[in-house]
This record gives C-alpha cells, structure tokens and sequence, in this order.
C-alpha cells in the first residue's frame, strides 16, 4: 500500500504560491491574445473605371488598343498605367477621344462606330474612378489650333480679339456654363457607383507664359491668352470637384515645362506639329507617363 507523503506547511505555501502564479501568467496570457485584433488582411483590390476625352485616351499613342478602335486609345495611357501601378484587380477604360459630357449618357459617334455610354462601365464593385471631360464641350482644342498663327501681326491676326468681342469672353462664358453639367455628373457617378473614390482630373500645361513663336506659331497675346483660358477652366473643375465631394488631380501645375515649347524628350503634350506618336496638342508617351504618376500618388494618398 502506498504511503501518502505529508509536506511540511512551509512547502505546501510555497508550491500553492508557485502553482497561483503559473495559473495567473496563463490567465494574462490568455487575455492579452483575446484582446489582440487578427492581422489586417490585405486591401482589396481596386476595380478602376476611367472616363474622359482624348486627353485621357492617349490618341495615336503606341498601343492604340480595340475594341473601341474609333476611340484611339492607348494601352500606355495614364489609366492603364495607373491600373498597373495601384494593382487593380479590373480596369475598364472607357475613355475616349472626342468624348463631351453628353456621352457620360448617351452613345458616342466616332469615325469607327458608336461606342456605348461611358457611365455604362460603372457598377455596384467599382472602388476608384478617374473622370478627365470638359474641354470638347467648350470647344478647347479647336481654340488652341484655332489661334496658331503662321505669320505673325501686322500680318496674322491675333485670335484672342475674336472671343472677347462686345466686352465679353466667350471661353469663360462656355466655362461657367459647364459648371452644373459637371457637379450632376460627379452625382451620377456616385449613384452608378455608390462604392467609389471619385477623382475628376485637370488638364495639362498647353501654353507657356508668352509662347515661344515661331517653335510653337501662336504669337505672345495668343499664347498668354490660352494660358489664362486654361488656367480658368482647371479652377472651374477644381471647384466643382469639390462642391460635388470628389478629388481634383492637378495635372497643369505639375507640367510646366513640359508644354509643347519644350524640346523633344521634355515635353509632355507635342505641338501643331509633332516629334513623336502622339495627336497635336495632346499627351505623348512621357507626358502619360508622368501623368500617370501624378494620379497614383493622388488615388493612394486618399486612401
């Protein structure tokens, strides 16, 4: 039969003591790791739609991609540079060249065939969207080729008398009236895509302080002229962005210099005349290049 070992009191205290502590440390334990929240999981991935015009699409800059091919859009433009840089999970670029607000709604007519309406690409799932319209509904590209001048005054004529006749400039009238257009559109978008960041997105630097005729023949009134129009209408949609709730991306401030007067290799939109693939007064491969850095840090820093 076995003997029961009786401790001495002293030993007894110490391993009840011992044994308290051990249920105490667990105890501690235990409460710290239900209290610790699990890892974060990863975020989701971005599902990325983009709108806009062609200075959105990229036109005639390699890739020009299908199948929308009436829309001369790029596989090199700032939204699917972007899509790649973010790691989209989708991107559905829906830019297009020619592109007004109209087509935000309605089916757009290019040389190649109707394209759907832009706001079509949005969904219930879509997280970011980028929106860079405005300058085809006041008629912006046709202004600058509007005032390129081959021969300077006494023998050209300057072109920005023509739209101030009567006291009154017409681009800002245009401007301004584009201001609700623009304010329902960014409400339109958040209803198609309750989910999403929204960012509209100005444009870039056309004109440099003075020009630089004849490089680029649009004389210094001109040239100082399409400054101020340009510079008017980003303040117009920075305004509106901000009215209707969503991000403006400013693209003119970070391009100066990088307008059509800079030598090749520098500049970011080429001239009347262009030194690589890229339509007139329009965004080359750098140009998008750089724009497309410009809106990452800009969508992931308002996360």
């Amino acid at each position: 039969m076995a003997r029961t070992v009786s401790l001495p009191r002293t030993a007894r205290s110490t391993a009840r003591r011992r044994a308290r502590r051990t249920l105490s440390v667990l105890a501690a334990a235990w409460l710290v790791l239900s209290l610790t929240p699990p890892p974060a999981h990863a975020a989701l991935a971005e599902v990325y739609v983009a709108l806009g015009d062609s200075a959105a699409a990229g036109p005639l800059v390699p890739n020009q991609i299908g199948p929308d091919y009436g829309c001369l859009r790029s596989d090199r433009n700032y939204p699917h540079l972007t899509a790649r840089a973010i790691g989209a999970s989708t991107l559905r670029d829906v830019t297009c060249s020619g592109a007004k607000t109209t087509d935000m709604y309605e089916s757009q007519d290019t040389e190649l065939g109707d394209v759907a309406p832009q706001l079509d690409a949005l969904s219930q799932n879509t997280t970011l969207v980028t929106v860079q319209i405005g300058a085809n509904d006041v008629g912006l590209t046709d202004f600058i080729e509007d005032c390129l001048n081959l021969l300077p005054p006494p023998i050209g004529d300057a072109c920005n008398d023509d739209y101030n006749a009567g006291g009154q400039d017409q681009w800002r009238v245009a401007t301004d009236a584009l201001r609700p257009r623009l304010t329902a559109l960014v409400s339109d978008i958040r209803a198609r895509a309750p989910q999403a960041r929204i960012f509209v997105v100005g444009y870039a630097t056309y004109a440099r302080q003075n020009g630089c005729y004849p490089r680029v023949p649009i004389i210094r009134a001109d040239a100082n002229y399409i400054r101020a129009t340009l510079m008017y209408f980003n303040q117009m949609l920075a305004e509106q962005a901000a009215s209707a709730g969503a991000g403006f991306i400013d693209l003119q401030t970070p391009s100066a210099g990088h307008d059509p007067c800079a030598s090749p290799g520098v500049r970011w939109i080429e001239p009347y005349v262009p030194a690589a693939p890229a339509a007139p007064f329009h965004p080359n491969a750098l140009g998008m290049r750089n724009f497309a850095t410009i809106v990452t840090t800009a969508v992931t820093g308002a996360r």
